[in-house]
């Protein structure tokens, strides 16, 4: 599995977003700014994510984005799932796959079968709030 420049791109945005203020709309220059990311590619990420429902689009004074739940709801593997299609590694993993002929006497499906529930497991187990910029701890006093 390669992750595009798309999957990559959307992490990047919603992580920003995530540490925006979450209760104001987040202006598209802004994220285009911070990224470094053309607006025209960042434009299309937040097309997608706005509609499958992982921000929210305000148009027109005031408008931009921000995230429609909480960072630590958004799960890395959804948003790459979004973006990539799927992460199966082979193609008789995808969803939706039909069958293939060779399955019941594949010897390496079980090699597939458990890489891809290894990647899955993680990218499920890890959210945007994961890879937030923390603030620094502050110093307790006790050495």
């Amino acid at each position: 599995m390669i992750v595009s420049t798309r999957g990559r791109y959307a992490l990047r945005v919603m992580i920003d977003l995530a540490e925006q203020n979450v209760d104001s709309y987040v202006p598209l220059k802004d994220i285009v700014k911070r990224q470094k990311i053309s607006q025209k590619y960042v434009e299309a990420i937040m097309t997608m994510l706005s509609k499958n429902g992982f921000v929210t689009a305000l148009h027109g004074k005031g408008g931009g984005y921000k995230l429609n739940r909480k960072a630590e709801e958004y799960k890395i593997g959804d948003i790459l799932r979004l973006t990539e299609g799927t992460l199966a590694p082979v193609a008789c993993l995808e969803a939706g796959a039909a069958p293939c002929d060779k399955s019941p006497e594949c010897r390496t499906l079980p090699l597939w079968a458990e890489l891809d529930r290894r990647v899955s497991g993680y990218l499920d187990s890890v959210t945007i709030a994961d890879f937030m910029k923390k603030a620094p701890e502050a110093d307790s006093g006790e050495k």
